[in-house]
């Protein structure tokens, strides 16, 4: 056995052996023991310890006590007034802010001539106090740890003291052995104990040295006391850059030494604990040198390459710690302390491969969970869908997010300028389903939407013609039929959605749209109200529309085979549970989404028919199209765009028209339309989901639109027909249309110069900008570019799609340019593509003077309400499973009056 009675050190070390560091006999002060991180972790020392804290200090406190596990721990205002108590300690711990550690420091040692040790758990002391608080420990005989640790531990002793090694269970962890621990991370201290026991390794004694500038108990004290100590067969370092601790220890007993932050090396400031910096020589690749050569290896230790000696080995994974540990003492005749316990190896309780085919490296297979997380984890995945975190979203969202440099928005990870490829269906189910879906669910999302859209005979064309006759906005007209369509309205609905998810989850579907599914094997019990004794009329039309489109779906089938008819309510529910039904299994969306659907898509199919005067509404028809057409074959695409300018769309409008509602999907949580309806549900309070009222949430959106945010495509579409008011284009799409558009955009140049130049002369500095040019973001080229503009030309280029109006205004931004009203090309904003596109489908209708300038002006706004409508049920959404109740609200400290 190794012995080293002589210290070889020039300064005073009071410790001989680890056994000495944290024992039984040791009776501890804690100062700032009521302080958050003391109160949580001192009484869990306390109780594993036998009860060694005599007190502990809180200036101001004095009297109170900190409640544990083994009895009260008694409170003073400062360490004189316990030990006139008749207290007596030999060790202090230091819980004190960074300011204030030193003179804890100086209290302790002023007042208590029998102090031995001290133990600093303070991080970032300055260096000034710390050669302070070194002077006084090395003038008092008294041996300091830390600071920046978490303590010490003794597995023989059972003792821990300062800190918080072996976490709230220390047991779990520090099992009696013969491995020693020094860390520069408390943390990982712990971590390593673990995986030592599970290897067949117990612990001796555990040091948390930290890791601040100075460290006062360090490497070469460590190894001494190492060396003294009967039980420490061997030991474990764990070493991060900074400090030359390590090459000054002198190890006689095996060690493995892990190293870690070879990237800190590249940094050029410290972080975290303090570590090297670039071009230091005490960075982690010379920590690895110093080891090597102590242990004669010439190489980093791996389970691939398990180069190590008699001495040691260096890795740099804390994984292979026991793989070392275990050669190198193997090397030394010595096996482990007992039979391993287990294996840290990743051992998932839980997985989701998202559909994605994995290589069977990362392919892990799920394991049963040991008890009782085992039955906790069986309640888990019989959970139906996800249930997401509580948290503040003022100005959050987990369903959109901006892009601050290309101005691209996105919702649920899909981008604004994939969605514009997409159809208005697909974007439907992206915006609450979270994904785009497939061929049938837009089959299915046509028939939902669609049988909700003809208003004759209800309440809600009555209020909406109200508004529109008293000369109301596009968006307080359809805040008007919102406000009808109340909870009650398709509580049934919703009723049959929650009997569906519950009966067709306990039947083990897994594939909602599988033909193959044996029916049979559904509960009816308790189903009644999903049924009528007579025929239900629209239910009928919706599975006749639903078997012209080919949709497929397990619930429809069942439905439609039970002897009873089913109700349109429960036909509604069962399309949106069938759409619903793979986002809930893969947790993207919570139940309350799904039982939900059926009231927005009764929202969305009213709020469409609303958008269409109360004429255009007839018993069996809207908008020129019958209620079969409209169950069978129409597309979501075809029916906003009839409701909204009451003209039959050719493929070209509907290209247009898609594209539109893509781009206008959403514009980041920050949007006032997004705000107004986060707010509705903030203020209903969403923890309470049964008091949130989807329709009012809309009408927060509707209330938070205008002609500013919402109408802001009109005054492009003023600005290009002024343009174009006395030329003879006849068809937009025609490229050879004969305009000059280069002569087009020099005049609409000529003439905003004039206007310029009358404003300023007039000392106006109220000019207005020409809509549709320049943005804040793009302007510090040459030439600049809208990112989305230019997506939106290439893809009607590759598509051979021309627009004379998009194509004059990229002449107006060289006119701009080349006349000197602008020092560079601007860019050509999205929102001249909105008001180009808008105008193309509605040009000829105006030329022919089938539509007027006001109607233009109401369709530029409406289509803006439409495709923004559902990226506010997104957000609507997204703060109903997330929000906390009023958290859109501004914190006084922010606000102010204004005078």
């Amino acid at each position: 056995m190794h012995k080293q009675h002589s210290k070889p050190f020039k300064y005073f070390v009071g410790v001989n052996s680890l056994a000495q560091i944290a024992t039984r006999d040791d009776r501890v002060c804690v100062l700032n023991i009521l302080g958050g991180e003391s109160s949580d972790v001192t009484p869990i020392s306390h109780a594993f310890s036998g009860g060694n804290i005599v007190f502990g200090t809180a200036p101001g406190k004095g009297g109170q006590a900190l409640s544990t596990s083994a009895g009260d721990i008694p409170v003073y205002n400062n360490v004189r007034e316990g030990l006139e108590a008749g207290h007596r300690f030999n060790c202090g711990v230091v819980y004190l802010p960074p300011s204030a550690a030193r003179d804890g420091v100086a209290e302790l040692i002023r007042v208590n001539p029998d102090l031995k040790k001290i133990f600093i758990i303070t991080e970032k002391i300055a260096v000034h106090d710390a050669r302070e608080i070194r002077a006084m420990g090395q003038q008092a005989g008294v041996d300091i740890f830390g600071a920046n640790g978490l303590g010490v531990a003794d597995s023989w002793n059972r003792v821990r003291i300062g800190g918080a090694l072996g976490g709230d269970n220390p047991d779990d962890s520090l099992r009696k052995g013969s491995i020693a621990i020094f860390s520069n991370s408390g943390g990982f201290s712990t971590t390593i104990a673990q995986y030592l026991r599970m290897s067949g390794w117990g612990t001796s004694t555990v040091i948390s040295s930290g890791k601040d500038v100075y460290i006062h108990y360090a490497a070469p004290e460590f190894a001494f006391a190492l060396a003294n100590d009967a039980r420490s067969k061997a030991a474990v370092l764990y070493c991060e850059p900074g400090g030359y601790y390590e090459a000054d220890a002198t190890f006689t007993k095996p060690v493995i030494a892990c190293v870690v932050g070879r990237w800190k090396s590249r940094l050029t400031r410290a972080v975290g604990h303090a570590g090297a910096m670039a071009g230091g020589s005490d960075d982690a690749q010379a920590k690895e040198r110093w080891f090597m050569e102590k242990f004669g290896v010439d190489r980093l230790f791996s389970p691939g390459d398990p180069c190590c000696s008699a001495k040691g080995a260096v890795v740099t994974n804390i994984a292979h710690i026991p793989a070392a540990l275990t050669a190198v003492m193997r090397a030394n005749a010595t096996m482990p302390d007992f039979e391993p316990e287990g294996s840290l190896a990743l051992k998932p309780w839980f997985g989701s491969d998202q559909g994605i085919k994995l290589p069977s490296g990362l392919a892990i297979s799920v394991v049963s969970a040991v008890s009782p997380y085992d039955e906790q984890v069986l309640q888990v995945n019989s959970q139906i869908g996800a249930i997401a975190p509580r948290q503040s979203l003022k100005d959050a969202s987990g369903a959109s997010q901006m892009d601050a440099k290309t101005q691209v928005s996105s919702l649920h990870g899909t981008s604004m300028l994939d969605a514009a490829t997409r159809s208005l269906e697909a974007n439907v189910n992206l915006a609450l389903l979270h994904e785009p879906g497939g061929e049938n669910d837009e089959k299915l999302i046509n028939v939902a939407v669609a049988a909700s859209v003809n208003l004759h005979g209800t309440p809600e064309l009555v209020a909406a013609q109200a508004a529109r006759e008293a000369g109301n906005a596009p968006n307080a007209i359809l805040a008007a039929a919102a406000s009808i369509v109340g909870p009650k309205r398709q509580r049934a609905a919703r009723d049959a959605a929650q009997w569906l998810i519950d009966h067709f989850a306990a039947a083990g579907v897994t594939d909602a749209l599988d033909e193959s599914f044996d029916i049979g094997q559904i509960d009816g019990t308790g189903s009644e109200p999903l049924f009528a004794d007579a025929r239900d009329p629209r239910a009928e039309a919706m599975l006749s529309g639903l078997a012209k489109r080919g949709a497929k779906s397990v619930l429809i089938r069942w439905l439609a085979s039970r002897p009873a008819h089913p109700t349109a309510d429960a036909v509604l529910a069962a399309i949106t549970t069938t759409l619903a039904w793979g986002p809930l299994l893969r947790k993207r969306v919570s139940r309350v989404t799904a039982e939900s659907l059926p009231w927005w898509t009764m929202l969305f199919g009213r709020l469409i028919g609303a958008s269409a005067d109360a004429s255009r509404h007839a018993p069996e028809a809207f908008c020129g199209f019958s209620t079969e057409s409209l169950l069978n074959e129409r597309s979501l695409t075809e029916i906003c765009f009839a409701a909204l300018l009451d003209l039959e769309p050719g493929p070209e409008d509907l290209f247009a028209f898609k594209t539109l509602a893509g781009l206008l999907l959403t514009n980041g949580p920050g949007a006032i339309s997004a705000q107004g309806a986060k707010g509705a549900v903030s203020a209903d309070g969403p923890e309470s989901p049964e008091r949130v009222q989807l329709n009012k949430a809309l009408v927060g959106f509707l209330s938070h639109t205008g002609y500013t945010h919402g109408g802001n495509g009109y005054e492009g579409i003023a600005f290009l027909i002024e343009a174009f008011r006395d030329t003879s284009l006849g068809d937009p799409s025609d490229a050879s249309h004969g305009v000059d558009l280069c002569k087009l955009a020099e005049h609409a140049v000529e003439r905003y110069a004039q206007y310029k130049a009358r404003k300023k002369n007039v000392g106006s500095l109220d000019i207005a900008k020409l809509p549709g040019v320049h943005h804040p973001v793009f302007k510090d080229r040459p030439v600049n570019h809208d990112p989305r503009e230019v997506f939106i030309a290439d893809m009607c280029e590759q598509r051979g799609e021309y627009n004379a109006f998009h194509a004059f205004y990229r002449e107006l931004v060289q006119a701009l340019f080349d006349a000197g009203v602008s020092r560079n090309v601007y860019c050509v904003n999205v929102d001249a593509v909105i008001a180009a596109l808008l105008l193309k489908m509605l040009w000829q209708p105006l030329r022919r003077g089938d539509l007027a300038e006001s109607d233009l002006e109401t369709a530029a706004f409406t289509i803006f309400l439409y495709p923004r409508m559902l990226g506010c049920a997104a957000e609507i959404d997204d703060h109903l499973n997330r929000g906390r109740n009023m958290d859109t609200r501004t914190p006084a400290s922010q606000c102010r009056f204004v005078a």
